[in-house]
């Protein structure tokens, strides 16, 4: 696999779309950090490390609204690919959806929302948008 990160969307995404509770994904370090911001955003209901095997899973819970079942994750978009790049600076640094969605960014002090990276004044590269 080349693109851990598009996988972990993707899984995710599909797993909104076919409206499962839980979803495994399989872990490592980037994908750890940006499924705590996941939950610390409230945009999933809960999660799991399992290390028990040699690579780790991640045990998602997705959050959906009680009565219309509508997920709280409507669009995860991969921002910077592996094909190219994207970075941005701590003035460039992206605004979702007026600041009602969050970008994930990787910096230099670890993963982080864009509004924290602002904070922090650091950049780093842009790897998704979710809203």
């Amino acid at each position: 696999m080349t693109d851990s990160v598009a996988d972990y969307l993707t899984r995710i995404r599909n797993a909104v779309s076919a409206k499962h509770k839980v979803v495994d994904i399989p872990a490592s370090n980037l994908k750890k950090e940006m499924t705590k911001i996941l939950f610390e955003k409230g945009y999933i209901l809960n999660y799991k490390f399992e290390d028990n095997i040699v690579q780790g899973n991640i045990k998602i819970a997705l959050k959906y609204h009680p009565q219309t079942k509508i997920s709280a994750i409507s669009k995860l978009i991969r921002v910077s690919k592996p094909g190219l790049r994207k970075y941005a600076n701590s003035t460039t640094l992206p605004r979702v959806i007026n600041g009602l969605g969050i970008a994930i960014i990787s910096t230099s002090k670890g993963v982080m929302t864009d509004k924290e990276a602002r904070t922090e004044k650091v950049g780093g590269e842009v790897l998704c948008y979710i809203y």
